[in-house]
């Protein structure tokens, strides 16, 4: 949101949280999320380029299913959402910003607030950019850690932008190769 009048209203960024933190643990079979909730995962599979985990998502109203393939030398995260019928969102892929670290058996991911809203062929929204400059000002992330989240997103933006908004085609060109199965 653009105000040319001053800053934007202080309850807009009010109550912000630090950042997300989510373990995938590859020997337990589970995804441990922000809120500490231990999920089990059908499915991890490592490649060299990231980690792929699909599971269900009980008591969701949104969504039943989720897969995601965390890239850690792109700093995203990479989700598709298996909506429930009247949840549905104009959107093929959503795009979390942060750092994700592999590890033997458990790998971490750190959210950094910004999201990218990906609709193939047509175009890619940015969310979240306040969330991000509150969590800088109010010291919950690094200045350092900010900045990198915001060449993060354009980098992604500008790369997708390049290749017409096919994410298949814009990671193909880097030789990376998403699978995703039917939920």
């Amino acid at each position: 949101m653009f105000c040319s009048c001053g800053p934007l209203p202080a309850l807009i960024l009010v109550g912000i949280h630090p950042p997300k933190h989510e373990t995938f643990d590859l020997a337990a079979h589970t995804n441990t999320d922000p809120k500490g909730v231990v999920r089990a995962v059908d499915v991890y599979t490592v490649q060299p380029w990231g980690l792929y985990m699909a599971r269900p998502t009980p008591g969701r109203a949104q969504f039943h299913y989720l897969e995601s393939w965390l890239l850690p030398a792109l700093g995203l995260r990479i989700t598709v959402f298996h909506f429930n019928p009247g949840h549905e969102r104009e959107q093929d892929y959503y795009l979390d910003v942060g750092v994700y670290t592999a590890g033997p058996v458990c790998w971490h991911g750190e959210d950094h607030y910004l999201d990218l809203v990906l609709r193939t062929g047509r175009g890619v929204h940015v969310t979240d950019v306040d969330e991000l400059f509150a969590a800088v000002r109010d010291g919950l992330l690094n200045a350092e850690s900010g900045e990198h989240a915001v060449r993060t997103a354009v980098a992604t933006v500008d790369a997708l932008a390049r290749h017409d908004y096919d994410l298949d085609r814009w990671l193909a060109s880097i030789g990376i190769t998403l699978t995703w199965r039917a939920a």
